[in-house]
C-alpha cells in the first residue's frame, strides 16, 4: 500500500490587527482588534474553515520597545495573553490546533506546565507550547531584574526548563507539541533536540533550503527522525486579482507606513540601537552585538549589506513581515512559491502571517487554500482531533526520556 502523498501544514499566525506595521490603518483592518474576543472568534473560524493546522499566537511580557510616539501610532502594544485567549478560542472551535508562545526566562516551570495541561484538556489534544527565550530585554524590569539575561544563559535556563515541564506532562500523560522559534546557533541546536516545530524567517528560498538541510543534519546526534520536526517559515501573502492590483495593494500598505513607526520597529529589529540620531537616507551604522534577539540582528545586516539599503529602505523593507518572506502576486502566484519552497526542501509547511485582520485571512482561505487543495498539497478535511494528528507526529522518544540535549 502506497504511503499518501506528503502534504504541507500551515499555521495562521494572528497579531491582532494584523502583521504589516501599518496594517491596522488599512480600510480592512479592525484597529481595536486586539482586544476584542469576537474579533479572534471570527478568525479563528475562518482559519478553522480553511484546514489551518493551527492558530499561532505571539506574546510579551513588557511593552513593545520603542518610542511613546512609535507605540500610539501601532495597535499592536494592547493584546490578550495567549493562554487564556487560546482557552476560549477552543470552546467555539472543534479541529484547529492552538499554540501560544510563553517564554522560560521569566516563568515558573509548574505553572507552565499545569497551564499547557489546562489547555490541553480543554481542546481535547490540540495545544502546542512556542517556547521562547525573551528577545524584549524590557521584560527583565517587571521581574526585579536590573538587566535581561545574555543570550547563552536564557538557553541554558531553556534546557532545564523544557525538561521540568516535560517531566511534569509525563506524569500526568500529556504532550503538548513542543515549537521553538529563533535561528541562532544555539537555539538551531535546542530545535534539533527538541523541536517538534520550528518558526523561522527566511527572506529567500536559498537560505531557507541552507537553514532547512542544517537543522535537519543536526537532529542525527540526538537520535531523532527528521520527519519528527516540521520546519515553517513565516510568509506574508499580499494578494489581488492580478499581479498588477497586487502589487497596487502592497504599495498602499507602504504608503501608511509612518516614519517614527518605522524607525522604531528597525531600532528594535537592530538590538536596541538607538537610529535616531543616524540620517535616513544614510547607511545603517555598524551595530554593536545585541542580547536580544540575536538571529534576527544578523538578518538585519546582511539584507542591509547584501543590497546597500538606507536606514529609511531598511525600515521600509522590515515594516510588513519584520524579515519573513513577503510574496506578491495572484492566489495561484503566492501556491507557487509555497509549493516551490515545499518540493525543494525549503520549508515543510509555513507560518502565515496576514498583512491586516480579517480581510488579509479571508483572502488567504478564499484564494490559496483551495489552489493548493486543487494540487493534492493541502487537506481537504481533517482526519484527526489533535495537533498531533494534522501535523502527522507522533509521542517521540524525546517526550519519553528525560533528555536529548546536553
Amino acid at each position: 500500500m502506497k504511503n499518501p502523498p506528503r502534504q504541507m501544514s500551515l499555521n495562521a499566525f494572528l497579531m491582532a490587527t494584523g502583521h504589516h506595521i501599518a496594517g491596522w490603518r488599512h480600510p480592512e483592518a479592525q484597529a481595536n482588534g486586539g482586544l476584542d474576543l469576537a474579533h479572534y472568534q471570527r478568525l479563528a473560524q475562518t482559519a478553522e474553515r480553511g484546514c489551518f493546522d493551527a492558530i499561532f499566537l505571539s506574546d510579551t511580557l513588557a511593552m513593545l520597545p520603542g518610542r511613546l510616539d512609535a507605540l500610539s501610532r501601532m495597535a499592536r502594544t494592547e493584546h490578550f495573553e495567549p493562554l487564556t485567549l487560546l482557552s476560549a478560542l477552543s470552546a467555539v472551535t472543534r479541529h484547529i490546533g492552538l499554540v501560544a508562545t510563553v517564554t522560560t526566562s521569566y516563568n515558573d516551570a509548574h505553572s507552565v506546565a499545569r497551564s499547557f495541561a489546562s489547555l490541553e484538556r480543554l481542546s481535547g489534544g490540540r495545544s502546542g507550547w512556542n517556547l521562547v527565550t525573551s528577545s524584549n530585554a524590557g521584560e527583565a524590569f517587571n521581574f526585579g531584574r536590573e538587566r535581561h539575561f545574555d543570550h547563552a544563559h536564557r538557553y541554558q535556563l531553556a534546557e532545564t526548563f523544557i525538561q521540568q515541564v516535560r517531566e511534569y506532562w509525563r506524569e500526568w500523560g500529556l504532550s503538548p507539541v513542543q515549537v521553538l522559534a529563533g535561528a541562532s546557533e544555539t537555539g538551531r541546536e535546542l530545535a534539533a533536540a527538541h523541536a517538534e516545530m520550528v518558526f523561522t524567517a527566511q527572506p529567500t528560498a536559498e537560505s531557507a533550503r541552507v537553514f532547512y538541510r542544517d537543522l535537519k543534519d543536526r537532529m542525527g546526534r540526538y537520535d531523532r527522525d527528521v520527519h519528527s520536526l516540521k520546519i515553517m517559515p513565516g510568509i506574508m501573502p499580499i494578494i489581488g486579482s492580478s499581479r498588477s492590483e497586487a502589487e497596487d495593494n502592497y504599495q498602499r500598505l507602504q504608503a501608511l507606513v509612518q516614519p517614527e513607526v518605522g524607525l522604531s520597529l528597525l531600532s528594535d529589529i537592530a538590538g536596541g540601537t538607538d537610529l535616531s540620531t543616524f540620517a535616513l537616507d544614510g547607511p545603517l551604522p555598524e551595530l554593536h552585538d545585541t542580547q536580544s534577539g540575536v538571529s534576527r540582528q544578523h538578518l538585519l545586516i546582511e539584507v542591509a549589506r547584501r543590497e546597500g539599503l538606507s536606514i529609511r529602505q531598511l525600515y521600509l523593507r522590515m515594516a510588513p513581515a519584520r524579515g519573513h518572506r513577503v510574496i506578491i502576486g495572484t492566489a495561484a502566484d503566492v501556491a507557487d512559491e509555497l509549493e516551490d519552497w515545499f518540493t525543494t526542501d525549503a520549508a515543510d509547511g509555513f507560518n502565515v502571517m496576514p498583512p491586516y485582520l480579517s480581510g488579509g485571512l479571508d483572502t488567504f482561505v478564499n484564494g490559496v487554500i483551495p489552489e493548493l487543495q486543487r494540487r493534492g498539497l493541502f487537506r481537504r478535511h481533517y482526519t484527526g482531533h489533535t495537533l498531533r494528528d494534522h501535523l502527522g507526529l507522533k509521542i517521540t522518544r524525546q517526550l519519553q526520556d528525560k533528555s536529548a540535549y546536553a
